[in-house]
């Protein structure tokens, strides 16, 4: 096991688990945060990933989800106003 994989599995403990959980409360606002936490917490586990595996042209992945994630807050905040 690579250190980059242990990494990701603690980025996975720490950071996704949290968001999760405050994406899921009742309120808007909170949401919305977790959402944002989300956003680059699932960049960075993609990005050890793919150091862990040693392929370059897995990166293409967190870099669209970097695009779509702030795409996807924009929609979402819209729509809270709405």
């Amino acid at each position: 096991m690579t250190p980059w994989l242990v990494f990701a599995g603690v980025l996975v403990v720490a950071g996704l688990c949290p968001a999760l959980v405050v994406g899921a409360r009742d309120k808007a606002l909170y949401r919305l945060t977790g959402l944002q936490l989300a956003g680059p917490v699932t960049v960075l586990v993609l990005i050890a990933i793919s150091a862990a595996v040693g392929q370059s042209s897995y990166l293409i992945v967190p870099l669209a989800l970097v695009l779509l994630s702030y795409a996807g807050t924009l929609v979402f905040t819209r729509l809270l106003t709405e």
